[in-house]
């Protein structure tokens, strides 16, 4: 089951989010928090990590 961390307001800011966490071991999913088409550099994106790394994931965002 997967898990939303955060939000991003566009898609440049998404990435950079998997970005990190992939960095740190974290499979991460990046999809359009409203249903749109996954692409658009302006939408708003869920940033989402499989639920057992949750843990993980809040770590490294205390740690930053």
């Amino acid at each position: 089951m997967w898990v939303e961390v955060k939000q991003a307001k566009n898609l440049m800011s998404a990435e950079m989010w998997k970005v990190l966490f992939v960095g740190e071991g974290i499979p991460t999913h990046i999809l359009p928090a409203a249903g749109e088409p996954m692409g658009q550099e302006s939408a708003s994106y869920r940033i989402l990590v499989p639920e057992d790394k949750k843990h993980v994931i809040e770590e490294v965002l205390r740690k930053l």
